[in-house]
C-alpha cells in the first residue's frame, strides 16, 4: 500500500543530516533521470511540469502549487538502480525541509537523505540506495511559495534487475494520457489518486480472499448465487494489474487470480473460466464460461504482461491470446459479430441470438486487436459500436440508455420484450445495463473516439438535466424513456454516469459532484458488484486506466 503523504508531515523537526558536497570529478556514476517518465504531487501551473526538471534544461523548471505541504516529484527510471548522488538544483522557490526517497515499486519507499536545514541554490547529495524510483519529498518549504527545481539529476547505474516486479505503468504514474479535453475532478491529482488508493484499500479488505488452499486467490461475491463468480475474479484482475505500483502485493495476488482461472477450466472451452464455484472451490452448474468474466480476464492478462513482463511463473501474454481466441471461438456470434452470453450457446438454442450490452467492453476490443494481430477484433468492435448507436437513437432518443440485453440479433436486434434470461425488466436499463455508461466512457476517455463520445455525451446529458444535477436523485433502474424503476441510491447506478461526464467539457460541476458522492459512499462489503464498479469507475476518473 502506498504511504500516506501526510505520515510525513512531521519532518520538519528530524534532525539534519549534513549536506555533503560531492566534486563532480568523483562521480563516476552516470546521470540516469533526463528525460526519464517523471510524475509529481502538483504543479503550479501547465507552464511548469514535471518534466522540465529532467529535461537537461537549467532554464526551464517545475513548480508545485504555492503554500502547500508536503510536495513531490519523483522520477521513473524504467528499472531497478543503484543510486549514487542526487543533484537538485532549486529555484527561488526551495525546500528547507525535505528528504530524498527511493522505491522498487513505487509504493515503499526508504529514506536517502533527510534534512529540515536545506537553504536553497544547489544541494549536491551523496547518498547510497538502490530503486526504480527516486523521489523528493518536501515537507517544509523555504519560501510562502512553493518547491521549485530546475532540475533533479539522479545518477547511478543500472543493477539488472526490474525492482518491484519491473512495474512498467504504476498506479498514479499517468504514463498513459487520456484524449484531449477529458475532465478530471477538482483538486491536486496526488489527492485524487490517493482517495483511490483509499477505496481500494477498503475494497482488497472486503472481498480478496485466499480459501481452499492451493495458492489461490479469489474475488468473494456475497451478492451474487454462489461465492465465487466469473466477473468478480475479471474484475480483480483488472483492478490489481492496474493497482500496482501502490499495492506491493498486487504481482502476487494476480498470481493467485491466475492460478484461479488456470485450475478452473470452463467444460465447453478450457482456455476460458468456469463461471461460478461453490464454498468448496467447486465449479457448478455444468461449468461452464460467462462472456463478463472472460473479456475482463483476458484484458486483465495483457494488462500483466505489460506491467510486469511474461518471463515470470506465468505466460500472461500466451494465456491472454488463447483466452482471446477461445472467446472468438465458443463467446462471440460468427455471423452478427456481437457476442453471446457464454460458451454454452450454441446454434440453433433459444440464446443464440441475443446479447448482453454489458459486455460490449469496446476498448477491450482494441486491446484484442492490437495483442493478437486479428482484424476479426476490428468488426467486432465497430458492429457493437453500430448497435449502441442505434439502440439509442432508435430505442432511446431522449436518455441514450441501453437495454440489459438485445435480442433478434441475426435481424433487427431490439430490446428485450420481457423476461428472456435474468428478469422482467431484460428489457430496461437495469442490472446488467447500469454498467454500460462506465464501459462506453472509457473507451472515449482513452480513444477520443467519435462514436464512443457520441454515445457517452447522450447518457451524460440526459441524466445531468433528469436529475438536475444532482447525483442524489439518480435512482436504481429506468425504462428506456427515463422512467424511473424503483427509488433509492446504489454505486453501481450512479458511479458510472461519472465517466460520461469527463467527455463533456460543460459538465465540471457534475463530475465534482458524482466524484464526492462516492466518496462520501461507504464501500458496501455485502455487494461486490457495486464495490467493483465504483473503484473501476474512481480508476477512470483520476486518470488512471489504460489500454494495453
Amino acid at each position: 500500500m502506498r504511504r500516506r503523504s501526510a505520515s510525513l508531515l512531521g519532518l520538519a523537526g528530524l534532525l539534519a543530516v549534513p549536506l555533503t558536497v560531492m566534486p563532480t570529478a568523483e562521480a563516476a556514476d552516470g546521470l540516469v533521470s533526463t528525460g526519464k517518465a517523471v510524475t509529481a504531487s502538483s504543479v503550479e501551473t501547465s507552464a511548469f511540469g514535471p518534466a522540465l526538471a529532467v529535461d537537461g534544461n537549467g532554464a526551464t523548471r517545475w513548480a508545485s502549487v504555492e503554500g502547500v505541504d508536503p510536495q513531490w516529484i519523483r522520477v521513473d527510471l524504467g528499472a531497478n538502480h543503484t543510486i549514487s548522488r542526487v543533484k537538485l538544483n532549486w529555484e527561488a522557490a526551495y525546500g528547507k525541509a525535505y528528504r530524498i526517497q527511493t522505491s522498487p515499486d513505487g509504493a515503499t519507499w526508504s529514506d536517502v537523505y533527510s534534512t529540515s536545514a536545506g537553504d536553497g541554490a544547489t544541494d549536491d547529495l551523496t547518498v547510497s540506495g538502490s530503486g526504480r524510483y527516486v523521489r523528493m519529498y518536501g515537507t517544509g518549504r523555504g519560501t510562502p511559495y512553493g518547491y521549485s527545481l530546475w532540475e533533479f539529476e539522479v545518477y547511478g547505474a543500472p543493477t539488472g534487475g526490474g525492482g518491484g516486479g519491473g512495474t512498467a505503468v504504476p498506479f498514479g504514474s499517468h504514463l498513459k494520457p487520456y484524449a484531449a479535453g477529458m475532465l478530471k475532478p477538482t483538486g491536486s491529482q496526488a489527492t485524487v489518486d490517493q482517495k483511490v488508493v483509499d477505496y481500494y484499500n477498503r475494497w482488497k479488505a472486503a472481498f480478496v480472499r485466499q480459501n481452499c488452499g492451493n495458492g489461490w486467490y479469489q474475488i468473494i461475491s456475497p451478492d451474487a448465487d454462489h461465492p465465487y463468480v466469473a466477473e468478480a475474479q475479471g474484475y480483480g484482475m483488472v483492478v490489481t494489474a492496474t493497482m500496482a505500483g501502490a499495492d506491493p502485493d498486487a504481482k502476487k495476488i494476480f498470481d493467485g487470480l491466475v492460478k484461479w482461472k488456470i485450475d478452473h477450466p470452463s467444460s465447453v472451452n478450457p482456455n476460458l473460466l468456469a463461471a461460478e464455484q461453490d464454498t468448496a472451490c467447486r465449479s457448478v452448474n455444468g461449468g461452464d464460461g460467462a462472456t463478463d468474466g472472460d473479456m475482463d480476464v483476458a484484458y486483465g492478462l495483457l494488462l500483466a504482461d505489460k506491467q510486469w513482463g511474461s518471463a515470470g511463473t506465468y505466460n500472461y501474454k500466451d494465456l491472454a491470446l488463447k483466452h482471446i481466441a477461445a472467446i472468438k471461438k465458443d463467446e462471440l456470434n460468427p455471423t452478427t459479430k456481437l457476442l453471446k452470453l457464454g460458451d454454452w450457446s450454441s446454434s440453433g438454442d433459444q440464446y443464440y441470438w441475443i446479447s448482453r450490452t454489458s459486455d460490449w467492453m469496446v476498448d477491450h476490443f482494441r486491446a484484442f486487436r492490437t495483442a493478437s494481430g486479428d482484424t476479426t477484433w476490428d468488426a467486432v468492435r465497430s458492429a457493437h459500436q453500430t448497435q449502441i448507436s442505434r439502440l439509442q437513437s432508435t430505442y432511446a432518443p431522449g436518455t441514450g440508455l441501453l437495454p440489459d440485453f438485445v435480442v433478434d440479433t441475426n435481424t433487427t436486434p431490439k430490446p428485450a420484450p420481457g423476461q428472456v434470461l435474468e428478469d422482467p425488466n431484460d428489457g430496461a436499463y437495469w442490472w446488467n445495463a447500469c454498467r454500460t455508461p462506465w464501459r462506453i466512457a472509457d473507451d472515449a476517455v482513452t480513444s477520443g473516439d467519435a462514436t464512443s463520445l457520441a454515445a457517452a455525451r447522450k447518457l451524460n446529458g440526459w441524466i445531468k438535466s433528469k436529475t438536475g444535477g444532482d447525483p442524489n436523485k439518480i435512482a436504481i433502474g429506468y425504462k428506456l424513456n427515463g422512467t424511473q424503476i424503483s427509488s433509492g441510491s446504489e454505486a453501481a447506478f450512479f458511479a458510472p454516469f461519472a465517466v460520461a461526464a469527463m467527455t463533456d467539457s460543460g459538465s465540471q460541476a457534475w463530475l465534482d459532484a458524482l466524484w464526492n458522492k462516492m466518496l462520501a459512499t461507504p464501500i458496501d462489503t455485502s455487494s461486490y458488484f457495486s464495490a467493483s464498479i465504483q473503484l473501476q469507475v474512481m480508476i477512470t476518473v483520476s486518470g488512471n486506466h489504460w489500454v494495453p
